[in-house]
């Protein structure tokens, strides 16, 4: 089972846009990773996101390049605060799916479903960058497979 970890484009700033929608850099950097995705055959059954602007437009640029079958639609639980732990019992139906949400909450997602603690990261995301997550061979726990970022500093 694998799922994909996406924290949401760079953002305006909440004075330029209040709903804080995707920078021009933030497209253009969303659109690369998405291709380069595309690129690699990367198969993705469904585009999840939180509902915000950032989130639904970044969700919607991958969705373009990697031609999700269930398509995208907004979920709950993936708001920046919401508790990592109440999503992992759903996630032996989101296999294949692309998750894209905002810090902290993706970092402590990581790390719990990594190591079972949300408060010792293990993994720095960056804006539209993708962490493909996989189930153990002995189907507990989870391990990094692949990661895919817009910058490499």
């Amino acid at each position: 089972m694998v799922i994909f970890l996406v924290q949401h484009g760079r953002s305006l700033p909440k004075e330029v846009d209040p709903d804080k929608g995707l920078s021009e850099e933030g497209r253009a950097e969303v659109a690369r990773i998405a291709e380069v995705a595309a690129g690699y055959g990367v198969r993705v059954s469904c585009i999840r996101h939180s509902g915000k602007k950032r989130a639904a437009q970044t969700a919607d640029i991958f969705a373009d390049a990697l031609k999700p079958a269930s398509g995208v639609r907004q979920s709950s639980g993936l708001a920046p605060l919401d508790d990592v732990a109440a999503l992992e019992a759903t996630l032996a139906e989101l296999d294949r799916h692309m998750l894209v949400g905002h810090l902290p909450f993706m970092e402590r997602l990581a790390a719990y479903l990594i190591t079972g603690r949300s408060d010792k990261p293990v993994f720095k995301f960056q804006n539209g960058g993708i962490l493909c997550l996989d189930r153990g061979s002995d189907g507990e726990g989870w391990v990094i497979r692949w990661a895919l970022m817009p910058h490499i500093d």
